[in-house]
C-alpha cells in the first residue's frame, strides 16, 4: 500500500472509535482550532488542561460556546503537564498533545517513571510530510528527540518508524539512511552508522522494512539523480522514511519541508505508551490537526 496523500490518514482515523485528547497548556490559538476540528470530524474529543480563562477566550474569539468544552483549569505551564500525563496513566485519555509549552517542560512529565508511559527504551519522532514534489507521503525521523544517537538508538529509532508505517497499512518501508554521500568515509559518522544499519537490517535484526544507506537526500528521493550517480538500489528514489543523521539535521530538514518545499506534515513521538502528538509551536493549524490525525490513526 502506498499513501500520497495525508487526508488518507483521516480515512483510517475516522474508522476507529473516537479518542480522547488531552491537551496540556491548551491556550494555543492553533492547537484549539486543531483539536475542535478534529471534535467535529468526530475523531477526537479534546479535554484542555491550562489556562481557563485564555481557553475560554479563544473559544469566544472563534464563535464556539466554551460551556460544552471539558475545561480543566491550571496556570501553571508544568502543572498542566502533569496532570495530562496523570490522565494518561489513568487510563482517563487516550493520547497526550503539546500544547503552548516548551518541549523541554513537557517531555520532563511524560518521562516522569511514576506515570509509566515510557514503553519502548528510545523515544523518538516521526514526522510525516505530503510535498508536491514527491510522489508518496515521506517520513522524517528524528527531528525533535534524540540529539545525537548511536547506532543502537538509531536501529530503535527506525524500528518506531517501521511499527508506525505498518499501522498505516504501508507492508515494507524503504528506509534510506540520509548522508551527506552515498560514500562511506570513517571521517563522516553517518556514513559508518549507514553501512552498519544495512548490515543489521540484512541479517534480520531489524526486519519488516528494506534499508539502503548513506544516501544523500537527493539519491534518496529520485530516481533520476540515483540513476545519474549509477546507484542500484531499491531504496534509491523510492524511499518512505528518511533517517537522518541527528537533530540538528533532522529539524532543519522538518522546517525546510515545511518552510520553503511548500510541505504540510504530521509529527508525534513514538515508543511511549500511547501516541504523543509533539508539534513545533510555530506548525500551522493544519499540520498539528493532521498530527492528532495521525495519532488516532496508528492507536
Amino acid at each position: 500500500m502506498t499513501l500520497k496523500k495525508l487526508s488518507a490518514l483521516v480515512d483510517i482515523a475516522r474508522k476507529k472509535p473516537v479518542k480522547k485528547l488531552v491537551i496540556a497548556a491548551a491556550e494555543d490559538e492553533q492547537v484549539f482550532i486543531a483539536s475542535m476540528k478534529a471534535m467535529a470530524k468526530n475523531i477526537a474529543s479534546p479535554v484542555f488542561v491550562g489556562d481557563k480563562q485564555k481557553i475560554t477566550g479563544l473559544a469566544t474569539k472563534l464563535n464556539i460556546n466554551p460551556s460544552g468544552l471539558e475545561i480543566i483549569n491550571n496556570k501553571d505551564q508544568a502543572g498542566s503537564c502533569e496532570i495530562a500525563c496523570q490522565l494518561i496513566s489513568e487510563g482517563k485519555a487516550d493520547i497526550i498533545m503539546k500544547g503552548l509549552v516548551n518541549s523541554s517542560i513537557f517531555l520532563k512529565a511524560l518521562l516522569n517513571k511514576k506515570y509509566s508511559l515510557l514503553k519502548d527504551s528510545v523515544l523518538s519522532h516521526l514526522a510525516i510530510f505530503e510535498t508536491p514534489f514527491y510522489s508518496k507521503l515521506l517520513g522524517v525521523t528524528d527531528a525533535a528527540m534524540n540529539i545525537s544517537p548511536g547506532i543502537r538508538n538509531k536501529a530503535e529509532i527506525i524500528k518506531n518508524a517501521v511499527k508506525a508505517f505498518h499501522k498505516l497499512g504501508v507492508g515494507c518501508p524503504k528506509v534510506a539512511i540520509l548522508s551527506a554521500t552515498e560514500r562511506i568515509n570513517p571521517k563522516i559518522k553517518a556514513t559508518v552508522h549507514a553501512s552498519k544499519l544495512k548490515m543489521m537490517n540484512s541479517r534480520g535484526k531489524i526486519s519488516n522494512c528494506i534499508i539502503d544507506g548513506p544516501l544523500a537526500l537527493d539519491n534518496a528521493i529520485s530516481k533520476a539523480a540515483a540513476i545519474h550517480k549509477g546507484i542500484e538500489s531499491e531504496v534509491a528514489g523510492d524511499a518512505d522514511i528518511l533517517l537522518t543523521p541527528d537533530l540538528n539535521s533532522g529539524n532543519i530538514l522538518y522546517k525546510s519541508l515545511n518552510f520553503l518545499g511548500g510541505a504540510v506534515s504530521a509529527g508525534i513521538l513514538l515508543g511511549a505508551s500511547v501516541p504523543v502528538v509533539l508539534t513545533s509551536r510555530s506548525d500551522s493549524d493544519e499540520s498539528k490537526f493532521m498530527s492528532i490525525i495521525f495519532a488516532v490513526a496508528i492507536f
